[in-house]
């Protein structure tokens, strides 16, 4: 069962003391973030902030549970979230255990045109295969009586360079 948004404002509230609080919605449920760090979750309408040393320390008697079926446990906290300055020292304690998140670029056009041109550099290093004795179809003539093979089809998809005609002798056209 997803989270209600009003459950994620009222979880909002109950913990703004503890800093610029925001939160998100991710895979039908939200992240909560305190100063830019993600220091909790709310799954079904139930809220699970990160367990850290200083979070140990406030929550000694807090019940751990996983908030998802494969994660690791979280402090869930149950009875203790209508005390709003408790929660709110708990999640700035969190907050300031947690690491500095790491800065994300916008990066998909440009790192996709860098593996692209690093993949291209690794073909063009390759060394040329050894020459083969065997005949290539260029050099293989067709029998008598029967018509020419047509030339072979480029290797890569895309359009064929046109050359320039030369100009018609005898004038305008009429």
């Amino acid at each position: 069962m997803a989270s209600d948004l009003s459950f994620v404002q009222y979880v909002s509230e109950q913990i703004g003391g503890a800093g610029a609080i925001s939160f998100r919605k991710m895979f039908g449920e939200y992240a909560v973030y305190c100063n830019g760090k993600v220091v909790a979750l709310v799954c079904d309408n139930q809220l699970y902030v990160k367990p850290t040393a200083a979070g140990h320390a406030l929550a000694e008697d807090v019940k751990q549970a996983p908030p998802y079926p494969g994660a690791k446990p979280y402090f869930l906290i149950d009875e203790r979230l209508d005390d709003r300055h408790w929660v709110a020292a708990l999640v700035l304690a969190t907050e300031r255990d947690l690491p500095v998140p790491k800065a994300r670029s916008a990066m998909p056009r440009s790192k996709a045109i860098t593996a692209r041109s690093t993949r291209a550099s690794q073909v063009a290093a390759k060394p040329a295969p050894a020459k083969s004795t065997q005949a290539t179809p260029a050099a293989i003539k067709p029998a008598p009586g029967l018509p020419p093979k047509a030339a072979p089809a480029k290797a890569y998809p895309g359009k064929a360079k046109r050359t320039p005609r030369a100009p018609k002798k005898g004038g305008a056209r009429g």
